[in-house]
């Protein structure tokens, strides 16, 4: 069982997040991920590899030891509403090195065929005190483990998985919005209306297949949407698009069980990154449990003023193109 459970782990970052076993190859990315495992009885090439075990040691490795591992974590390997087994996805956001270059927010309303003022993810202008820097702060769906929306909803629709991830089924959603009321972080958002002729105009949904966890549709009118942590990007091998997008690294995304967390350019231990950074969950006296860490916006790359240029209030925000 246990067994069982150490190679289920692995899988996720086999796909890309490299917790687990990482291999450190020139030309292999983060984002994509292919990755490799150590096989046996194979023959040496001279040529050897770094991999992180674990614990987080790095060890040596001959190249021919290394071989490709298919992907086995396809959509209909797990129960969408139970969720990937053995994961625990989680999110640290640098403060420090937000911009507000509104990157992140733009490719989610992109990919999620979101338009006007429904983001999944806003950017906000926080300032603790008057007498305290202004910094900037990303906030999206916190997928709480001890989630008050799931807690309120008469009819099943907002669910909680093992994963981690607590995610909506617009079939089910009646609109109510009473986990919008629930909800501490006033992250979710009602689709008043239809997305509109210029989401659906150009869009084939003919093999479309409505999915709690797809983002292949359009939101449905009378539901409620939030942020997913993008769970059909990690099907696919891939990073969440705020991480992707981000021009500076902001978004660090992975396995809590791996113990290890990426944005793409660099893979960090999730808890000695915390550690280090003083890493902390917003409104965590709630007792909600986030799976969203933030560290603090010391030692910043650019001064506030500099992301002024992107900034307009939120109500004003134009939708991509």
């Amino acid at each position: 069982m246990k067994k069982d459970q150490s190679a289920s782990r692995r899988r996720f970052l086999n796909k890309g997040l490299r917790a687990g076993i990482i291999t450190v190859l020139g030309g292999i990315g983060l984002g994509k991920l292919t990755t490799k495992l150590i096989a046996a009885n194979k023959h040496s090439d001279g040529n050897s590899v770094e991999l992180m075990t674990t614990d987080g040691r790095l060890i040596a490795v001959d190249s021919s030891e290394v071989m490709d591992m298919p992907d086995h974590l396809s959509a209909t390997s797990y129960n969408v509403r139970e969720g990937m087994p053995n994961r625990k996805f989680v999110m640290v956001v640098d403060l420090a090195k937000c911009k507000n270059a509104l990157n992140c927010q733009q490719s989610c309303n992109k990919h999620h065929y979101i338009t006007g003022d429904n983001a999944w993810l806003k950017i906000y202008d926080m300032q603790e005190s008057r007498d305290t820097a202004q910094y900037w702060m990303p906030m999206m769906c916190q997928h709480c483990d001890k989630p008050a929306c799931v807690t309120v909803c008469p009819v099943d629709a907002t669910f909680k998985r093992r994963d981690g991830l607590v995610l909506i089924d617009n079939e089910r959603c009646i609109g109510c919005r009473f986990c919008m009321a629930a909800c501490p972080y006033s992250t979710r958002v009602f689709n008043w209306g239809d997305p509109g002729q210029e989401v659906t105009l150009n869009m084939d949904l003919t093999d479309h297949h409505y999915s709690p966890e797809h983002a292949g549709l359009p939101s449905q009118m009378g539901t409620v949407d939030k942020c997913d942590f993008c769970p059909h990007q990690v099907d696919k091998g891939e990073l969440p698009h705020c991480v992707t997008a981000c021009p500076n690294g902001v978004f660090y995304y992975g396995d809590k069980y791996e113990d290890t967390v990426t944005n793409g350019d660099e893979t960090l231990r999730l808890s000695k990154l915390l550690e280090d950074k003083s890493g902390y969950r917003f409104l965590e006296g709630l007792g909600t449990e986030p799976s969203v860490y933030y560290l603090p916006p010391v030692d910043r790359l650019v001064d506030f003023e500099d992301g002024m240029e992107y900034y307009k209030p939120y109500e004003s925000v134009e939708k991509p193109e």
